[in-house]
């Protein structure tokens, strides 16, 4: 390469890394590929499955909704309530170790491939470059006057960036208030003040955070940057430049004595948060794996082995043997240990909860009562809710001292998704030989359902 060619180069990196937007240079390979695969297979969970319905007893609703109105969070045929917060402490839990797991043994591998920042400015600038060409071709257009076909080209590309971020606070919302009622009350702007805040918010925030901010929220915004390596061992896998092989970099190639590395700037050109992945790990790095399909396609373009830039370790860098097993990585080892524990107590969380809970409260205003037939009557209000999805009949009985018994109705329905409190009156006669407070229960059962049963400790009280 000629020194001119050579200044010219330079004068671009420095471009890239310095001055301005990073438009960053199209690459394809395995890493670009695996990219665009999760973009696919996260938006067409999100975009699609606010639409999917679910049939419960003849009654149709949508499958996933988060309603909070009625406190109420329908996952499938499965209905959570408020009761159930412990269930989604553990699924937080979940998520959280799990990103620790995988940086440890990849780094920013999350950041890379499924965050949805990463995701949603991938597409954006997808659109983006449809519009504007290539890498080059855009970087031209920004720095040049504005004329008549760059404003048409910036409010097509804006327009569009809209109209997407647009369609995805909807479908945000969508969760939150079913979308099939969601979408008629949008061209008259008859939506509810929570339900257009958040539609004005987050079509704000999607536009803003992938069309406008981009890598400025990897670079100095997201506050995983700056703690992730503490979560780091000598044996976590980073992309990583191999110094021992490509330096010193050998430019014209007739140096038998130099690396592997042409210094081409490939690399820093198809980065999108514009680093230089020879200048070593560096914070920004989101892990995307982008550097290594461009290094390799020229690698291959000169006759040099790929893998120039790859996933290594520290110590694998040091040319020492990386561990095999979680045995040799304590870390590793307590992070698959928590993901583990809180598995099993989700999944025995879900299948041990019941669909019945009950509040028995005892009519504070009297004591007791006696009556002409010489019982003791205790008056106490029992809560019936019904947390199936299906209307339900329930028996209640109580026990706990000699000829305990309610007074009255006995059997009560409950509709689905619903409380109902219900008065009653326990009688015993006043045989003398028991005073004071006493401990009973409350016995309640589903009457077609008799494993959905419930048993309460109460008191009740005697002269």
């Amino acid at each position: 390469m000629s020194k001119s060619g050579s200044k010219v180069q330079e004068a671009k990196l420095e471009l890239y890394r310095k001055k301005g937007k990073i438009h960053a240079k199209a690459a394809s390979g395995r890493f670009n590929t695996l990219r665009w695969a999760v973009v696919w297979f996260t938006q067409i969970i999100f975009y699609g499955t606010c639409w999917l319905s679910w049939d419960t007893t003849g009654v149709t609703r949508q499958a996933v909704l988060f309603d909070i109105a009625h406190e109420k969070f329908y996952v499938f045929g499965v209905v959570l309530w408020p009761q159930d917060a412990l269930l989604l402490a553990i699924v937080l839990i979940l998520a959280a170790t799990a990103l620790f797991f995988v940086t440890a043994m990849a780094g920013r591998l999350f950041c890379g491939f499924a965050c949805p920042q990463t995701v949603y400015t991938s597409i954006f600038t997808w659109i983006e470059a449809k519009l504007e060409g290539d890498h080059l071709a855009r970087l031209k257009l920004d720095q040049g006057p504005m004329s008549a076909r760059k404003l048409a080209i910036k409010s097509i590309k804006h327009g569009l960036w809209f109209l997407f971020a647009a369609w995805t606070a909807i479908t945000f919302v969508g969760y939150f208030t079913p979308i099939r009622e969601l979408l008629p009350t949008i061209p008259t702007w008859s939506v509810g003040p929570w339900e257009g805040f958040w539609l004005i918010f987050y079509c704000a925030f999607t536009y803003a955070q992938a069309g406008l901010a981009r890598e400025a929220v990897c670079q100095h915004m997201c506050p995983y940057s700056r703690f992730q390596g503490v979560m780091f061992d000598p044996s976590t896998k980073n992309v990583t430049y191999d110094a021992k092989r490509g330096e010193p970099r050998n430019i014209g190639r007739h140096d038998s004595k130099a690396g592997d590395c042409i210094d081409c700037g490939i690399c820093v050109q198809v980065c999108p948060t514009g680093i230089d992945i020879r200048d070593g790990l560096q914070y920004q790095c989101i892990n995307c794996g982008l550097c290594i399909d461009a290094c390799n396609q020229v690698m291959t373009k000169i006759g040099a082995p790929i893998g120039l830039i790859r996933f290594m370790s520290e110590k694998e860098v040091a040319g020492a043997v990386q561990p095999k097993g979680l045995t040799q990585r304590p870390r590793v080892a307590i992070y698959a240990s928590l993901l583990a524990v809180f598995f099993m107590l989700g999944a025995w969380t879900l299948a041990d909860r019941s669909l019945l809970l009950v509040d028995v409260l005892r009519d504070r205003g009297s004591l007791h009562r006696e009556t002409a037939e010489g019982n003791i009557e205790n008056a106490y209000t029992v809560k019936l809710m019904n947390l199936a999805e299906a209307p339900r009949n329930f028996i209640v009985t109580v026990s706990g001292l000699p000829g305990l018994a309610i007074v009255g109705e006995q059997e009560f329905a409950v509709a689905p998704g619903s409380i109902r409190p219900v008065s009653m009156t326990v009688a015993m006669p006043d045989s003398g030989e028991v005073r004071g407070i006493q401990p009973i229960y409350f016995h309640i059962a589903a009457k077609d359902a008799p494993d959905m049963a419930v048993q309460e400790k109460t008191s009740f009280i005697l002269p």
